[in-house]
């Protein structure tokens, strides 16, 4: 394993659930997170947190669908810092009117912004700094519904979790010759604030069973802290007990 020491690494939907906790894990690993999300006030408070662990947090306040939004905050960290070593797409949704029977327009267009549009925008931002410096790894937090088609989670997010994982496989097809690796992590059920939007939220007792935001933590940290000449282009994890498999919705 490689020393996370010094590395400096932009992390989007950094308020709750996967995000927050890759910051977390990412910050005690000694990285430099900037925590980026829609809501200010949570960044600052979460930031806060770690830097009373001991651990270096910034905040760039930041909504994902907004590509000139984006680059301003990339052209920002790499001001202050001269790089950024690792993303981290982590900002998503879904919504509780999300299948054929029920979904909108406009819903199903927020959920493809959120989810593939504000990935690409970040990467977009970011990848050319990481072309010059010959090296960068990119996390794209997909689904478990982006390798297999799963009806508890609505067609929207299904084809916008298989786009990102389709959107990782070309990156790695066309920046491995720079040094630049990226992974599409596809995790079944976590028990974070998005399954509060789901059509019938599961009860405490079914989140408990479920992956736990520092489950998530602990596989960012563990993908980034694979040398650099190493790439896991695509990592599956789910509960022991998975829901999906006995039909919930």
């Amino acid at each position: 394993m490689s020393d996370l020491e010094g590395k400096v690494a932009w992390i989007t939907g950094a308020g709750s659930g996967i995000g927050l906790a890759g910051a977390q894990a990412l910050a005690a690993a000694g990285v430099t997170v900037v925590m980026s999300g829609r809501r200010a006030d949570v960044l600052r408070t979460e930031a806060a947190a770690i830097i009373a662990a001991g651990g270096k947090a910034e905040v760039e306040k930041l909504d994902v669908t907004d590509a000139e939004a984006a680059t301003r905050v990339a052209n920002a960290i790499l001001a202050r810092h001269g790089k950024v070593d690792i993303l981290v797409n982590s900002a998503g949704m879904n919504i509780p009117n999300r299948f054929w029977k029920n979904v909108s327009t406009a819903g199903w267009t927020d959920v493809l912004r959120i989810n593939l549009d504000g990935s690409f925008f970040c990467i977009a931002a970011i990848l050319p700094s990481m072309r010059e410096r010959k090296d960068g790894l990119i996390i794209n937090i997909s689904s478990w519904a982006g390798k297999f088609d799963t009806y508890m989670t609505g067609p929207a997010y299904n084809a916008a979790k298989h786009a990102v994982v389709a959107m990782t496989a070309h990156l790695n097809h066309e920046e491995c010759v720079n040094g630049i690796r990226a992974c599409a992590l596809c995790p079944a059920e976590v028990s974070t604030p998005i399954m509060e939007k789901r059509p019938i939220p599961p009860s405490a007792e079914e989140r408990a069973k479920m992956l736990q935001p520092d489950d998530l933590g602990r596989t960012i940290r563990f993908i980034a802290e694979m040398p650099a000449h190493t790439c896991i282009n695509e990592l599956i994890i789910s509960p022991t007990w998975n829901r999906i498999f006995i039909g919930a919705v």
